[in-house]
């Protein structure tokens, strides 16, 4: 097969909201069903969330639950390249951060943004070596 073919990028859509809580998660797991119902392979990805409320993937790293549900809609296993990094509040100022399903700690804010240009660079990496 032609090389330049294997490496194509898919197509990408983005689900954007004006806050939290405004359905952002549930279209995209509707646009998962969609897809996957039309044929089409597709795959969740939230680069960052927060959220308390997480599972655990069939190799046993952490994600966010919602992206677990949208791998369901879209008939894959969840893998934590679709949600690389998930921040768990643990105060009004710090929470614990999770890196590819794995806990690096808890930070506070000002830590967590010291650390924000290295944390970037390895979601950037996952996505370039076409992880999920």
């Amino acid at each position: 097969m032609d090389k330049k073919k294997e490496n194509k990028k898919a197509p990408c859509i983005a689900v954007f909201g004006t806050g939290s809580d405004v359905g952002k998660s549930i279209i995209s797991t509707a646009l998962c069903r969609f897809f996957k119902n039309k044929g089409i392979n597709v795959a969740p990805f939230k680069a960052q969330n927060m959220s308390n409320n997480s599972g655990v993937t069939p190799e046993g790293l952490e994600m966010g639950r919602a992206q677990i549900v949208q791998a369901e809609a879209a008939g894959i296993p969840p893998h934590v390249d679709m949600n690389p990094i998930l921040l768990k509040p643990t105060s009004n100022i710090g929470s614990q951060v999770i890196l590819f399903g794995k806990a690096l700690g808890n930070k506070e804010t000002v830590d967590y943004h010291i650390k924000k240009e290295y944390l970037f660079k390895k979601v950037c990496i996952s996505q370039k070596d076409g992880m999920i």
